[in-house]
């Protein structure tokens, strides 16, 4: 018990003193000591590797888990399977979950018709999207985030530790050197000891050992700031060794960047694929809107029972078609449009016709013009323009 009470009072001796050199400092009161220009580049820029790996962690974190509730789930769940020594199970993607959704739906609405058979081809495409998600989210996470993260769970927390430690040693060098400035002013004090002819004999002893107790405690203090010197330079050599190490935490990095655009781009890569497919696949399909217009059409044309109008369904003719005086509009094209007949046009995305209506000529078509090509173009193709 004696021995602990003896430890608890040193070290509260040595905070205390540590203390008073920390705030003699932040007074200018007191001197300290400067680290080499070196040292001090190497803190900074081991700071500044902390600060944005930090915030590219936080980042990434947020890129693989969007969902901050999903996110903090997932977390605990980690944990404790990691603390139980078993793998987590991979988790289904938002993707999945939609492409599931969809495929049931359209298992409901019923395969035979054109929007149940569509819903499964694309929640098909959906849970292939999300399962490529997911690869990508796992190999991610093993090859760039986790290593982030065990640079500032491990790397980072000894550096830091080490900082610590030399910060405290360079106020006891500190202290030290205070304290021995103070006992040699003191000593040179008492040496300035009085003539013996001129003062009582008692005095002159007094002040010959004031000097010499003052002696004895340049000596002490001289021992204890080469101890408090050996000790800071070991540290600092230490913690130099350290900071160097950040040039191959930069190379490490580097790598797991590179790994991490590569699957990146594999991703992205792989789901480009899936959806060209889906369109392909799709452009087979018979459109619902096309197959509505052309039901129209044949009812509009049984009814007229055999009209002579120049717009009827099956007796215009696209090159006898005039452009109004007025009427006539731009239009941009969304989608890309094959002609089914001579009497269509087709369309490419993105660019730019003009297009009017003709009388009796049904809702859903107009006619569309590009340059010397003329045909009928469905209206839902296109975005009018103003």
């Amino acid at each position: 018990m004696d021995f602990n009470v003896k430890k608890l009072a040193s070290g509260a001796g040595l905070f205390f003193t540590r203390a008073v050199q920390f705030t003699g400092e932040k007074l200018g009161q007191a001197e300290k000591t400067e680290l080499d220009a070196h040292f001090e580049n190497l803190l900074i820029r081991a700071d500044c590797t902390k600060n944005w790996t930090e915030k590219i962690y936080r980042q990434s974190e947020v890129l693989l888990q969007p969902n901050p509730i999903d996110h903090t789930g997932a977390r605990i769940e980690e944990f404790l399977y990691e603390k139980l020594d078993r793998k987590a199970p991979s988790r289904i993607t938002n993707a999945e979950l939609l492409g599931q959704y969809m495929q049931d739906a359209g298992k409901e609405f019923d395969l035979g018709t054109p929007y149940g058979s569509t819903l499964m081809k694309v929640g098909e495409c959906e849970k292939r999207l999300g399962a490529a998600e997911r690869e990508f989210l796992q190999t991610s996470a093993i090859s760039f985030h986790t290593p982030l993260r065990n640079f500032l769970e491990g790397d980072w927390r000894t550096i830091s530790k080490e900082r610590r430690l030399l910060e405290n040693l360079r106020l006891d060098l500190d202290a030290c050197k205070a304290r021995l400035k103070k006992a040699k002013a003191a000593e040179a004090k008492a040496a300035m000891a009085p003539d013996f002819q001129e003062t009582r004999p008692r005095n002159y002893v007094l002040s010959v050992s004031a000097s010499a107790l003052w002696s004895e405690e340049v000596e002490k203090a001289e021992h204890e700031l080469r101890v408090a010197q050996t000790e800071f330079d070991r540290q600092a050599e230490i913690t130099r060794l350290l900071l160097e190490g950040i040039s191959s935490t930069h190379v490490n990095h580097l790598r797991c960047l590179h790994e991490f655009v590569e699957a990146q781009a594999a991703y992205y890569k792989q789901c480009h694929l899936h959806m060209q497919e889906l369109q392909n696949e799709l452009s087979r399909v018979p459109n619902a809107f096309a197959l509505n217009s052309s039901h129209s059409m044949v009812t509009a044309g049984s009814q007229a029972e055999g009209a002579s109008s120049p717009a009827e369904t099956d007796t215009l003719k696209i090159e006898e078609v005039q452009p109004p005086a007025t009427g006539t509009r731009k239009a941009k094209v969304l989608y890309d449009y094959d002609a089914a007949d001579s009497s269509e046009l087709s369309l490419l995305a993105d660019e730019l016709i003009t297009v009017y209506t003709v009388p009796g000529m049904d809702s859903d078509w107009l006619i569309g013009e590009r340059g010397n090509q003329k045909g009928k173009v469905p209206v839902t193709y296109l975005e009018l323009l103003s």
